[in-house]
């Protein structure tokens, strides 16, 4: 949010682990950021890493040794966002002497500004998101009920 003009992460940048997370996808993953002369500027972010199981947590953890152990330059840019109700699972608990708490700085409306900055699709661009309030390529819809076809 510092520089309001960056684009937001790609699809490339960013994974986001649930129990069904392969062990392929987080090597994918891994390989991206770690190889030397892939990483380039790019910050990649793993979400919820501590919902990984053990077994592919492992050898999440191998794999990211075996691959630093080999990168000469340190220059990639790896961020593991975990639950801190889960920081005893095995990927916090792995990379527990780089952890760094967070609490987000900014106030909740002016990073809702920032998000609509980046989502907002031009009105001219005929584009779908026209039926979306504020012309917004993305949004989230909640409901109370189940089953209500949402």
């Amino acid at each position: 949010m510092n520089s309001p003009d960056q684009p937001l992460p790609t699809f490339d940048e960013v994974l986001l682990c649930t129990p069904q997370t392969t062990a392929e996808q987080v090597e994918l993953f891994l390989r991206r950021c770690l190889i030397p002369g892939c990483a380039g500027k790019k910050i990649y972010t793993m979400l919820y890493a501590d919902e990984l199981t053990y077994d592919v947590s492992c050898r999440a953890e191998k794999l990211f040794q075996r691959l630093q152990r080999y990168n000469s330059c340190s220059t990639y840019r790896l961020i593991i966002l975990c639950n801190c109700e889960r920081e005893h699972s095995y990927i916090p608990s792995t990379f527990s002497q780089y952890k760094v708490h967070m609490i987000p700085q900014r106030p909740l409306a002016e990073i809702q500004r920032y998000l609509q900055h980046h989502y907002r699709v031009a009105a001219s661009s005929g584009s779908a998101a026209s039926v979306f309030k504020d012309n917004m390529c993305v949004g989230i819809v909640a409901s109370k009920r189940a089953g209500v076809g949402k």
